[in-house]
């Protein structure tokens, strides 16, 4: 396929991403969104985001959000007539993997949502506002990542056919290769390869206050997550396909 080629299907993937978004959105047409820089963030504003983080999580580890606070560029916010009703942390990146030089990636952060606003598609309009408030050159793909708290975060991925992990199937060489440089880009330098899984500092993140609808193979991928010890499953696709050989 020739690079124009891969530019028009490109395009009418993001322009078909679009169309969900402003769908979405129309939706949550009571809700106003802003997006600032992590690291500027006003007092008031973080004291938003910490309340949802403690309303979402049991043992809510705050120094871990403030970790991811200082890792990924952008805060993305909803409101109510001024009360939070979610946030979500993310950032696209141009960045450099193995054998696949200049690749733009976005990277999905924590998002929390008041329990009136689940199931609405709020967390993936935050994201979405969160991967565009970076000005990116022209690009053919991209590769979209996150790091799971729970198994039902990968609904989000869906059965997209170049998600990993797979169950059942081992990652190769080079998918693992990536899948380490993505690792370390979040911050995590202990990841197991084989399973995805990035290994955490020995105390919980904290455990989500949320009702699991999740399929058996959700479950599967996520079992060797050790939440007690602070791991998340780090899940990646890319759109509109995977480079030549993945």
């Amino acid at each position: 396929m020739s690079e124009q080629a891969d530019l028009d299907e490109f395009q009418r993937e993001f322009d078909k991403l679009q169309r969900e978004f402003d769908k979405l959105q129309r939706g949550l047409s009571s809700l106003t969104f802003r997006v600032v820089e992590a690291d500027k963030a006003s007092s008031e504003d973080l004291q938003k985001v910490f309340s949802l983080f403690e309303m979402n999580y049991r043992q809510a580890n705050r120094s871990y959000l403030e970790k991811s606070l200082q890792t990924l560029r952008y805060l993305a916010l909803a409101e109510d007539e001024g009360t939070a009703a979610g946030f979500a942390l993310g950032e696209c990146r141009v960045m450099d993997l193995p054998r696949l030089p200049a690749e733009v990636v976005d990277l999905a952060g924590i998002c929390c949502i008041t329990p009136e606003f689940r199931r609405r598609g709020l967390f993936r309009v935050l994201e979405y506002l969160a991967f565009m408030a970076a000005e990116l050159p022209a690009h053919t793909r991209r590769l979209t990542c996150g790091r799971m708290a729970h198994p039902a975060s990968l609904r989000g991925f869906g059965r997209h056919p170049t998600l990993l992990p797979k169950p059942g199937v081992r990652p190769t060489p080079w998918q693992q290769e990536v899948g380490r440089a993505i690792a370390a880009a979040y911050g995590n330098h202990a990841f197991d390869p084989e399973t995805f899984v990035c290994i955490g500092a020995g105390e919980p993140i904290g455990y989500p206050v949320i009702e699991f609808d999740v399929e058996e193979w959700e479950w599967e991928v996520f079992k060797p997550v050790n939440r007690d010890r602070g791991d998340s499953l780090l899940a990646m696709m890319w759109t509109p396909d995977a480079p030549p050989g993945w």
